[in-house]
């Protein structure tokens, strides 16, 4: 009777650990993640991260109002972004209600999150 109930709890624990793995790739970051390093991502050449290897340079992007991007200004994050897929990627401009878009700002908005809270070190610039 003890082994059964061990082995009850066990499958239990097991299935709990499971599900909150495959909960988290639900997650509009994850998918956001997935898209950054997607390099088919909007028809385009390259990933995101090949400019911008683990953020880098993005560290700020969820506090700003206004972006410069290769002397061009952009009025939103998500035009930044469709900028970025335009003529850095040469791909396609996505719906900037799209679930993409909103998947692939959260990502970018969470990058400040991974950055803040080291004591002693600061965040690259923008």
């Amino acid at each position: 009777m003890k082994m059964i109930r061990i082995a009850v709890m066990s499958m239990v624990a097991v299935g709990l650990l499971f599900s909150f793995a495959a909960a988290k790739k639900h997650l509009p970051e994850e998918r956001g993640k997935t898209l950054f390093n997607d390099t088919k991502f909007a028809g385009g050449s390259k990933a995101c991260n090949d400019c911008h290897q683990n953020g880098k340079g993005l560290e700020k992007a969820a506090d700003k109002k206004e972006f410069n991007i290769m002397g061009k200004a952009q009025k939103s994050l998500e035009e930044a972004v469709n900028f970025c897929i335009v003529n850095a990627n040469k791909g396609k401009a996505i719906d900037v209600k799209s679930d993409q878009m909103k998947d692939m700002v959260a990502y970018i908005k969470s990058m400040k999150a991974a950055t803040t809270g080291k004591p002693g070190k600061k965040a690259p610039g923008y």
